[in-house]
């Protein structure tokens, strides 16, 4: 095998989790594009023949699945649904979070909430996806963390703005998924089986404040935020046989953000 064909997923399953938002669909079109048989999710069934079609204007064929994070049922019944299909998955991007709580004074039960989903549901899913894959004596599991894992939040970013960033479960979720992805990765090492984590930094999208963008930009070492296809390559690297050798990482993609 060539260096350029170890990038290639032709054959693989993959599945992303909560794959409709800014970060997810450029990752599921990344494994589509590199070959990879390739589902994504929703809590919204209603939204999956619109994702699909999307999709395909985009010239991939991704399939949209329901998927409720915050239920075990959902988890196993994901799994099996996969299974029955393909027979195998050999791919597992982490991306669900839920965005539960928005100040620091919100109420305990929200908290609790998101370590539901972000936490327990993140345990469940790798475990679920990760059983099968030590069965198989192969597999990659990409969690999808965040500079905010590895760093605290930078009051100047939000000065005079209407938003800020001090929301502390996502801190919190984002920090334990980082050395949850080492816990893992040493789990499952004698299986073959690897997992790592991508950091990503702030992705600017049509609502970001053009102040914000300035900012932030400022922050980085290539003086700008990331875009729609950032994650790209760093996704395909990691779940494809190039990084056979490569587990237990965190991989900031920031643009040198966390490096300054």
């Amino acid at each position: 095998m060539s260096v350029l064909q170890s990038f290639s997923l032709a054959g693989k399953v993959a599945l992303v989790t909560g794959g409709a938002g800014l970060y997810g669909r450029q990752i599921a079109l990344a494994l589509a594009q590199a070959g990879a048989a390739t589902h994504m999710t929703s809590r919204s069934e209603e939204q999956l023949p619109e994702l699909e079609e999307s999709f395909a204007r985009d010239g991939v064929a991704v399939t949209a699945l329901p998927f409720d994070q915050e239920r075990e049922r959902s988890v196993l019944d994901l799994r099996d649904r996969i299974l029955e299909k393909h027979g195998r998955i050999d791919i597992l991007v982490n991306n669900a979070v839920a965005r539960t709580m928005a100040s620091w004074n919100d109420p305990l039960e929200t908290f609790e909430r998101s370590m539901r989903i972000n936490a327990t549901g993140l345990f469940a899913v790798t475990r679920a996806f990760g059983d099968v894959m030590a069965e198989q004596g192969a597999g990659s599991i990409v969690n999808i963390g965040s500079i905010q894992g590895m760093i605290g939040p930078d009051a100047a970013l939000y000065k005079d703005l209407d938003f800020h960033g001090f929301v502390p479960d996502y801190f919190f979720h984002k920090g334990g998924m980082v050395n949850f992805t080492r816990f893992v990765a040493s789990y499952y090492g004698p299986r073959n089986v690897r997992c790592n984590c991508i950091s990503p930094g702030g992705l600017a999208s049509h609502r970001t404040p053009e102040t914000f963008v300035e900012r932030y930009a400022e922050r980085t070492m290539l003086g700008r935020m990331a875009g729609d296809t950032d994650l790209m390559g760093s996704v395909v690297f990691l779940a494809s046989d190039a990084s056979v050798y490569v587990t237990g990482a965190n991989l900031p993609v920031d643009g040198g953000y966390t490096a300054k």
